[in-house]
Formats: structure tokens, C-alpha cells, sequence
């Protein structure tokens, strides 16, 4: 191998290492940044916003219901976020280009579980598919997926399966489960109890998740094969989080939800 080959090789593991690393919590959070921000930039212009959404009423209570002041608010504290993004970020495996990789990623995922989660259903159960229609138009449906993308993974992936699998774990049997945060093979080392655990909490956060989509005034009436799409779904957006990370599955997320609510029948 000539020296020149020699510097290739290593510069194309580097990069490669790049693309798999899951950065730390706060480089996660600001590659979301710009879902998080123009959710809440059009949010207010909806009648609804996402059930799983605890901010919007809080800074609408902030701004006294004043659209300008919620959106300068909402604009602060998008800098306020960017903050500690951009100094934490410094010596990670970071750069600008992580926002396309999130988008092209994201849209890879979202297409392969757009193909694929209906036909796993359609044999299941035996079934056709049926076509999602969007409601509302094109702009409610894109910023409604903003929020579903950012909110619902916060909420069922962060909080329900991560922290809550962490302290299943821990209590059940005493053991890290680093595996939600790995950074290398040897990170992940856990027991084969350990793993049937969290498989069997991925699969209780996914029903709930599903379940969640049939509650409240604004709820889907019940219906066993939209459930089951969302149990699969969530399934495979608990695999992306795992393996990939928080902002790789809210770009999925947001961009499975674009087509199905925004665009497909547009």
C-alpha cells in the first residue's frame, strides 16, 4: 500500500466513524433544533397542537396569548438552545453536514418503513392498505408532523423507553443498561436478561405509543390495523433510537408524517 493510499484508508474510516457515532445528549438535542423551531413558529397559527406538546401552552401563558410576543419568545429560546449546542459541541463528532445526514437519513428510514410496515400488517392480519387522507391541508399537516416527529419521541422514546427502561433495569436487576447510550460494542455488553427486558419494554412503550392516537377529543376511532401500524411503527422508531439515536428518529418521524400528512393525496 503507497503512502498515499495509506492517509485514504484511515480518512474514510474517519468518516465513516462520523456518520455512526450517536453524539452526547446536547448534540442531539440541537441537531432537532430546526423541527423544534418551526413547529413552534407555525404552531400558533393552528387550532391544535400535538397532545404530547407541554410547551407551546407554556409560553403562550408567558406571552399572555400575544402572537408576536410568542413568537419572539419562541425565537429566544431557539438561541438559548442553540447555545450550549454550539460550545458543547466543540471537539465531538460534530459538523453542519450532520443536518443533511439527519434529513437524508431520516428519509431513507422513513421510506423503507413507509414500504414496509404495510405490508408486515397486510400479512398479519391479512388485510389490504389503506390510504392515510390528510386533514387540515398541507400546512397544517407539515407542522402537526413537526410536533408528532419532536414530542411523541421525547416523550415515548426519551422518556418512556429510555429512562424507563433504564429504571426497569435497574431495579429488576441491578444492572446499567448502557446499551440505550453505547458508544462501542464493549459499552453494550448485557445480560441476556437485561436485553429481554428492554425488548419487552419496547414492545409495551410501542402499544402505548399506538394507543396513545385513539385518546382525547381528537383521537382516531379504534381500529385493529391502525393500531397495529402504530405498534410496528413505534417499534422500529424504538430500533432507530436505540441504534441510531434521538434526532435520527425525530427527522424519521417528522418525515414518515410529512408524506402521510401533508403531502400523500395533496
Amino acid at each position: 500500500m503507497s503512502e498515499a493510499e495509506a492517509v485514504v484508508v484511515p480518512e474514510k474510516k474517519k468518516r465513516f466513524s462520523a456518520f455512526r457515532a450517536k453524539p452526547d445528549a446536547w448534540v442531539e438535542l440541537g441537531l432537532t433544533l430546526p423541527i423544534f423551531l418551526i413547529y413552534h413558529l407555525g404552531v400558533i397559527f393552528l387550532d391544535t397542537k400535538n397532545g404530547t406538546d407541554f410547551v407551546t401552552g407554556q409560553i403562550l401563558d408567558l406571552a399572555h396569548g400575544g402572537t408576536a410576543v410568542y413568537l419572539g419568545i419562541t425565537l429566544a429560546i431557539g438561541l438559548a438552545f442553540s447555545i450550549p449546542f454550539v460550545l458543547l459541541a466543540r471537539g465531538q463528532i460534530f459538523h453542519p453536514r450532520k443536518f443533511i445526514q439527519m434529513a437524508i437519513e431520516g428519509t431513507v428510514y422513513a421510506t423503507v418503513l413507509g414500504l414496509a410496515v404495510p405490508k408486515v400488517v397486510g400479512f398479519l392480519l391479512d388485510v389490504g392498505s389503506k390510504d392515510v387522507k390528510p386533514q387540515g391541508g398541507v400546512f397544517s399537516g407539515f407542522i402537526s408532523s413537526l410536533g408528532a416527529g419532536f414530542y411523541e419521541e421525547l416523550a415515548f422514546r426519551v422518556v418512556l423507553f429510555g429512562l424507563g427502561g433504564k429504571a426497569i433495569v435497574w431495579l429488576l436487576s441491578k444492572e446499567k443498561p448502557s446499551a440505550l447510550a453505547a458508544q462501542s460494542a464493549q459499552e453494550s455488553a448485557l445480560s441476556m436478561r437485561t436485553v429481554g427486558m428492554l425488548l419487552a419494554w419496547a414492545v409495551i412503550c410501542s402499544m402505548l405509543f399506538s394507543g396513545m392516537h385513539y385518546v382525547g377529543s381528537l383521537g382516531d376511532s379504534f381500529q385493529v390495523r391502525s393500531f397495529v401500524y402504530r405498534w410496528l411503527f413505534g417499534l422500529a422508531l424504538t430500533l432507530i433510537f436505540s441504534t441510531r439515536g434521538f434526532a435520527v428518529a425525530v427527522w424519521t418521524h417528522a418525515i414518515y408524517d410529512i408524506w402521510v400528512l401533508a403531502l400523500k393525496g395533496s
